[in-house]
């Protein structure tokens, strides 16, 4: 049940199968591709308002949309800011570390998730220019493109587990 006031969401990506043969760039960014359609999955029709809740009263910061906005920015500082050596223009500061948990407890979202979809489409840009051996631009040590490939992967898979957790004490919907 999606809120009537919000604005239609982008249809969410398609969950591709990855190969069970092919080059290891393919292999890398069909895995990733896969756990970030999941994203968009386990988010499908959970009312704006369950979104953010909490309900894990050990963890205040573990909402939907605290998770989706943790993710989209996630993307931006693995793929912007450590390959390309770009701005980092997160909600996140040094004396605010969780910001876009809470930030994203708090906003609509249709729009975190065409947020995070459109972050995700430019990580695949950058990724498509980038060997899978270029060193990152910044961070010390430096790690590749594949390495941030594999991070990517194990990043948006745990938090799927735990959008599976809470969207399962939201409203009782459950999935694969």
């Amino acid at each position: 049940m999606s809120d009537e006031n919000s604005p239609p969401a982008a249809p969410a990506p398609r969950r591709v199968d990855p190969p069970l043969a092919a080059d290891e760039r393919t292999m890398l960014t069909s895995y990733l591709d896969r756990q970030r359609a999941t994203v968009h999955l386990k988010c499908a029709g959970l009312a704006s308002e369950l979104s953010g809740a909490a309900p894990l009263p050990t963890s205040p910061l573990m909402t939907a949309g605290g998770l989706v906005s943790h993710l989209r920015w996630v993307e931006a500082f693995w793929f912007e800011v450590v390959m390309l050596n770009q701005a980092d223009r997160a909600p996140y500061s040094l004396e605010d570390p969780d910001a876009e948990f809470r930030v994203g407890a708090e906003l609509p979202l249709t729009g975190l998730l065409d947020d995070y979809a459109a972050q995700c489409a430019r990580s695949r840009e950058i990724t498509s220019r980038l060997e899978l051996g270029a060193s990152a631009r910044r961070s010390r040590p430096q790690p590749t493109l594949r390495w941030v490939l594999l991070h990517m992967i194990e990043e948006t898979a745990r938090h799927n587990g735990h959008l599976d957790v809470l969207r399962e004490l939201a409203d009782g919907v459950t999935g694969q």
